[in-house]
């Protein structure tokens, strides 16, 4: 997936690829000596989840711009990523369409939404315009499941553990944990293999 990002982010003019790191803690020691002008972030890494490293980036380097690069689809993380410090925010499977974009866009300080997340925000405060209130409670229809809990259910099927995901939408562990179990006990799920399988079918996570 690197090599293939890199490719991509070379073909750009006046961007150079100075460095890649295996997990969060490794691009924090970059960050921290060299001062890069942007750093390209994925949100699920080994050591250190991206949210927690965003902010830490922002704290070491406050001039080096950060764009997300994810498979999460999810409105919440994307608001909890721009609040942590993000500057852009694209999903891996738009990645080939607009990843130069973004990083034009966020290389110029100006906000980039990935285009799916995009017309979902826009859809979402048109609903919120029409009805007047925040509806939302529950986006899969024909469950019983809440918008966090379908936030919470697509974060376990991307393969997050309680741990990772409680920082990533800033909640305690505790109650990442009672979602969960919630979500197994609404949805009647005997085991994760039906979790994953609910969740493949319905779009939240790719197969």
């Amino acid at each position: 997936m690197r090599r293939g990002i890199r490719a991509l982010l070379e073909t750009e003019p006046g961007v150079e690829v100075c460095h890649e790191a295996a997990d969060g803690l490794e691009a924090l020691e970059y960050v921290k000596k060299h001062k890069p002008d942007m750093v390209l972030l994925d949100l699920t890494m080994p050591e250190m989840n991206g949210l927690e490293a965003v902010r830490e980036i922002r704290e070491l380097s406050p001039d080096t711009n950060v764009l997300i690069l994810t498979m999460h689809f999810s409105e919440d993380v994307a608001r909890e990523a721009f609040r942590s410090g993000a500057h852009g925010y694209v999903l891996k499977s738009d990645a080939d369409l607009d990843l130069l974009n973004a990083v034009r866009q966020v290389q110029q300080r100006k906000p980039f939404f990935t285009g799916k997340l995009a017309v979902s925000l826009v859809d979402r405060f048109i609903q919120n315009s029409s009805e007047g209130e925040p509806t939302a409670e529950h986006p899969l229809p024909g469950t019983p499941l809440t918008a966090r809990e379908v936030e919470i259910l697509q974060m376990l099927a991307t393969g997050m553990s309680n741990k990772q995901i409680a920082p990533a939408i800033g909640l305690s562990i505790r109650t990442v944990e009672s979602h969960r179990n919630h979500i197994m006990h609404k949805m009647k799920f005997e085991s994760f293999s039906d979790l994953m399988r609910f969740a493949i079918r319905n779009h939240l996570v790719e197969p």
